[in-house]
């Protein structure tokens, strides 16, 4: 059953937000190349519950400035074509993430952006 894998929250401010994060929570941040996004590590891989996700500039985001969920998906083609079949719009079609996968993102029945993510692995 493909689960929450990710999530990406929204900044103004990329130095005040990854402070906050890291003094409150404790995660580790590391930017994503040279862009606006820090990959947060929101705990050790010894813990049973939770999921790493991101920072990202507020004006890069897709849902309204909003929170994005991503799932995991081990056929990514399949799932486009479920979410079109359930009257869905595709927001992002198939992208590549070099080395690491690739993602689209549909704005489903209630208006919400939602991500879908297959590794290369």
């Amino acid at each position: 059953m493909p689960k929450v894998i990710h999530f990406e929250l929204p900044f103004d401010d990329a130095q005040r937000a990854n402070k906050f994060y890291a003094d409150v929570f404790g995660w580790n941040s590391e930017q994503f190349g040279d862009q606006e996004y820090y990959l947060q590590q929101t705990g050790g891989d010894d813990e049973p519950y939770g999921i790493g996700g991101a920072l990202t500039a507020r004006a890069d985001t897709l849902n309204d400035g909003g929170t994005l969920v991503v799932i995991g998906v081990d056929d990514l083609d399949a799932y486009v074509d479920k979410v079109s079949a359930a009257g869905c719009e595709i927001i992002t079609p198939r992208t590549e993430i070099p080395g690491i996968g690739w993602f689209a993102n549909f704005r489903d029945t209630e208006g919400n952006v939602v991500g879908m993510f297959m590794g290369n692995d």
